[in-house]
């Protein structure tokens, strides 16, 4: 065995290995402040609060993984190597987090597209609520009942969203049935002068209300008023309870569906 050999195999080694920490410390401190400089950065600063955390977070592991390579190389380690490791890792992580993965490219997608905003009315699927929070994965949304629901982001890129608070104000509608016998007139009088007391129903545009159909059990006649986006629930239950009291107290009748049966005796 040559005993110089050995000895300058491991002094090379050694002074790669050195060399190798040394990149690796600095190019660590090097990340650490480049991320505070983004966070300061006003470019960053106009994006979402989520959006900012994202991608600062990716930009930093870009550059861990960039220092680690070079690291790699320096010490000794083949590059087509540790590219492989990381790749493979990669691959890994994604078929595992498929999901979680998809609802992260919905959040960035929501983040920067903004079909919906933190405070904004509207409804997603079945939901209807206020948007409380647009988190990298999951939207909160709170509901009338004040229930809050997390929804999945790679659903929302996926599905209708009605969005009522972008325009400033809702149209409310709320139907009812009345019997054929009734006075149009005056059915007609007694929601208009409902709605206009209601004290969340907009004045401009003016309530008015509509016949829609004729059906076998009556006249279905329609009450559609104007309320700001937030008030869209309560204007909606106002007209509904309210409609029906007025109805009542001018005599007004609100049939029901019934069924008469006949006996035929021999």
């Amino acid at each position: 065995m040559d005993v110089e050999k050995i000895k300058s195999f491991i002094t090379t080694a050694g002074v790669d290995l050195l060399k190798g920490i040394l990149i690796l410390v600095v190019g660590l401190f090097l990340v650490h402040w480049f991320v505070k400089f983004l966070r300061r950065s006003k470019v960053i600063a106009r994006l979402d609060p989520s959006l900012q955390s994202f991608f600062i977070n990716a930009i930093k592991l870009l550059l861990i993984v960039i220092v680690v390579i070079s690291t790699a190389s320096v010490i000794g380690i083949p590059l087509t190597s540790v590219i492989t490791l990381f790749a493979s890792a990669g691959v890994a992580i994604s078929l595992g987090m498929q999901g979680a993965l998809g609802n992260l490219v919905g959040g960035v997608t929501l983040l920067i597209l903004k079909p919906i905003k933190v405070g904004e009315y509207v409804k997603i699927g079945e939901y209807r609520g206020i948007v409380k929070n647009i988190g990298a994965f999951y939207t909160e949304i709170k509901t009338l009942d004040n229930s809050l629901i997390s929804l999945p982001n790679s659903n929302l890129t996926n599905t209708a969203i009605v969005n009522y608070s972008r325009e400033g104000t809702s149209r409310v509608e709320a139907s009812f049935t009345v019997s054929y016998n009734s006075d149009m007139d005056k059915v007609r009088e007694v929601l208009l002068n409902m709605a206009r007391k209601g004290e969340k129903v907009l004045e401009d545009p003016s309530p008015w209300v509509l016949i829609t159909q004729c059906t076998e059990t009556g006249i279905i006649v329609l009450v559609r008023a104007w309320a700001n986006a937030e008030d869209w629930g309560n204007v909606y239950y106002y007209l509904l309870e309210n409609g029906k009291r007025a109805l009542d107290a001018a005599g007004i009748k609100v049939p029901y569906q019934q069924m008469d049966v006949h006996i035929k005796q021999d």
